[in-house]
């Protein structure tokens, strides 16, 4: 066994992949070889670390040192003082907001993992995720053979159900119920299915996992299969994703070699294997009965239930399906009980949940934190508030099919039941912040957007209602809003939420409600006052020289339809029957001497 005196783990997901997080693992490669230090130093490939913002991401070990945006040409820098005389480059070190730029940080320092509880994410980061021994040595596989070797299959399932898990893909279903169910239906055939199909604005949650922990879903979903008495089963991931396909076929070939799937796994005489189907990237395969219809190779349409997939599901037969952060934390509630997990979270929500935080906030990244953390704790502690020391204004939960929740309920604790009596819902996982540059009327047209396109069409009031929906919010971002819209709005959303025949047509009316219920003055100010409070939307917008003015031309220069005339220092003025509200006047102007109106 070789023995390395120094570990360099790279961020390898996608985010610090797409910066160039490969490029820095050749050169380090490179560097090493140079200076014969390849034999004492190993770098590592590793899945997200969480914190996005500050990528590409290098973590040196055993010191633990977090070293943030590093280029390619930092990389000399990092290999001759910190591998080669263990001097600190103290320059690419990652400071929290308000450091010392001399004061360096190790993972156990930074803010941004103080107030999490990392158990889906626990290996991403930490294992090369291509290599099963390291999966192993973190006691990958374990929880497998004691559920084939220590317990029976009700065992198995009455654990999980102990453990109170809700499925994590937005419904909150408890996980052990739906393994109950798919256990007692008989038939010669079961399946077991991964739901992969990530398609929420902003969310990347399930993608990070399959990409840093691929084994950990492998093992659950075996360990599933054990306890509904299934011996196949599918992940159905989005194409879009080539890393984590790509590590989720080396996983399979790899625990397939290691005898930890296929026939006679562990010489128990369990058999279990696992296929991947890759979706097209249409949101409504998220849907469990589209994917299902979508892996037998048929258009992904939602059909309507009963008969559930428990029952009749994947080609006909009983099936299980959960999604990748459900998964995620099966084979720990297995090896650690049923009580461990219920430390965590509230009595309602057992657990943790992960979050893609995104929008405007300091600190974008993936955060997993017990159930009832206050929302505050994630976007101010966790997050770090909102850049440029602007105001918070709400937060967006459970993507387009979530709510928009104002800044008074920060304090709100972020369960399955709290957030739905406050108009919002879990969803995935997906959470994306607003500041006070938000219009909140087009927030929602935007996400309504969204499942406009996304929509099968397969019922009347998803594909004709939601549309219609979008037609008024189009007119009234636009200043042509009427009396009488708002209700439109609200018999609308009213109509499409009860007679859809699929979680989204159900759910894409809550954007709208969420932002009527707490923004309705935003309405009214577009519709009655023809005014957008926000300064965003265009056709409500005015952009005005005030007194402050200097004369210096540099509005004039660059108008590109020539609305803005004067003369030199003296106070120019727009015409505002010229003016496109292109804002690039507002962005030449050195003196705040233009403002929105």
């Amino acid at each position: 066994m070789e023995i390395f005196r120094s570990h360099v783990l790279v961020c390898g997901g996608t985010g610090c992949t797409s910066s160039g997080s490969v490029k820095l693992v050749d050169r380090l490669n490179d560097q090493l070889g140079e200076l014969g230090l390849d034999k004492e130093v190993k770098v590592i490939k590793t899945g997200c670390f969480g914190l996005c913002e500050a990528g590409p991401v290098v973590i040196v070990y055993p010191e633990g040192t977090f070293y943030s945006h590093v280029q390619t040409e930092d990389v000399d820098e990092i290999v001759s003082e910190h591998l080669l005389k263990g001097r600190v480059v103290r320059r690419l070190v990652y400071q929290d907001k308000g450091d010392h730029p001399s004061v360096g940080k190790s993972l156990s320092d930074i803010e941004f993992y103080k107030h999490q509880t990392r158990v889906a994410l626990r290996n991403c980061g930490v294992i090369d995720p291509e290599n099963i021994d390291e999966y192993i040595a973190f006691d990958g596989y374990r929880a497998l053979t004691k559920a084939l070797t220590e317990m029976t299959p009700q065992d198995v399932i009455d654990e999980v159900s102990r453990s109170g898990l809700r499925g994590r893909g937005g419904g909150g279903f408890p996980t052990g119920t739906k393994w109950k169910f798919a256990a007692a239906s008989k038939d010669d055939k079961k399946y077991v299915v991964c739901n992969a199909d990530e398609g929420d604005p902003g969310a990347f949650m399930d993608r990070s996992v399959l990409e840093g922990d691929p084994h950990a879903i492998l093992e659950a979903m075996a360990i599933c299969g054990y306890a509904i008495g299934a011996d196949e089963g599918y992940i159905y991931v989005r194409a879009e994703y080539p890393i984590a396909v790509k590590r989720l076929n080396l996983a399979i070939e790899q625990a397939h070699e290691y005898g930890l799937l296929g026939q006679n796994i562990l010489g128990t005489g369990f058999n279990f294997d696992l296929h991947i189907r890759l979706g097209a990237g249409a949101f409504v395969c998220g849907e469990e009965t589209a994917l299902m219809a979508s892996i037998e190779g048929h258009r992904g349409e939602p059909r309507p239930r009963p008969p559930f997939p428990a029952v009749k599901g994947l080609f006909g037969k009983p099936t299980n399906i959960n999604n990748v952060e459900t998964y995620a934390n099966v084979a720990q509630i297995i090896l650690r009980g049923a009580d461990w997990f219920r430390t965590m979270g509230t009595e309602r929500s057992a657990g943790t949940k992960v979050f893609a935080l995104g929008g405007k906030i300091n600190n974008t990244g993936l955060v997993e934190v017990p159930m009832g953390t206050p929302l505050r704790t994630v976007i101010y502690d966790i997050g770090g508030g909102i850049p440029h020391g602007r105001r918070f204004k709400a937060v967006q939960t459970g993507g387009p099919s979530g709510g928009c929740i104002p800044a008074r309920l920060l304090d709100v604790p972020i369960e399955y039941d709290s957030l739905i009596e406050i108009g919002s819902m879990m969803g995935s996982g997906g959470m994306i912040v607003m500041d006070e540059d938000n219009c909140m009327v087009d927030i929602a047209r935007f996400f309504l957007d969204f499942t406009v396109d996304e929509s099968c069409g397969k019922c009347t009031p998803c594909r004709i209602g939601t549309r219609r929906m979008l037609e008024i919010l189009n007119r009234i971002v636009e200043g042509k809003g009427e009396e009488g819209d708002i209700e439109k709005l609200e018999r609308l959303a009213t109509t499409i939420a009860k007679t859809s025949l699929c979680g989204l047509g159900q759910t894409a009316p809550n954007p709208v409600l969420s932002t009527l219920r707490y923004f309705r003055d935003e309405y009214e100010a577009h519709i009655r006052d023809k005014r957008c409070p926000a300064h965003h939307c265009r056709s409500l917008m005015q952009y005005q020289i005030i007194d402050k003015c200097r004369g210096c031309t540099a509005c004039a220069r660059v108008c590109p339809v020539h609305a803005v005339s004067g003369e030199v220092r003296k106070p120019h003025a727009i015409d505002q029957d010229k003016c496109i509200k292109c804002g690039a006047c507002y962005d030449a102007c050195r003196f705040d001497a233009i403002i929105k109106a």
